[in-house]
């Protein structure tokens, strides 16, 4: 079994067609070749173009939510710089900082 996915070759999304397919079908067999999917998995049903679309939406909303995770990861200082400051400056100095870059980039 498999179709065409046509609105999708050529576009410009943040979540693929394949994370899709994986997030709705976790470890199910398909191959997807010029945008087209051929099912393979005999466990799982393919899903529709509709769910897959949904999905990829979905995928991207949770994406766009959790901007302020990944913009905090990439500010928190290093585990070990971390524990120094825990060390020098006591829980305090380590509250301080962290609570800074949660503060630039709050939640929702």
């Amino acid at each position: 079994m498999g179709f065409k996915l046509l609105q999708f070759v050529g576009g410009s999304r943040m979540i693929t067609i394949e994370k899709a397919l994986q997030s709705l079908r976790p470890n199910a067999e398909w191959v997807l070749r010029d945008g087209s999917l051929e099912w393979i998995d005999q466990n799982q049903s393919c899903p529709t173009e509709a769910e897959i679309t949904a999905e990829i939406a979905r995928l991207e909303a949770d994406y766009v939510a959790n901007e302020y995770q990944r913009k905090r990861a990439a500010e928190y200082p290093s585990f070990a710089d971390q524990f120094d400051l825990l060390y020098h400056g006591g829980y305090d100095a380590w509250k301080a900082a962290i609570d800074a870059v949660k503060n630039k980039y709050p939640k929702g």
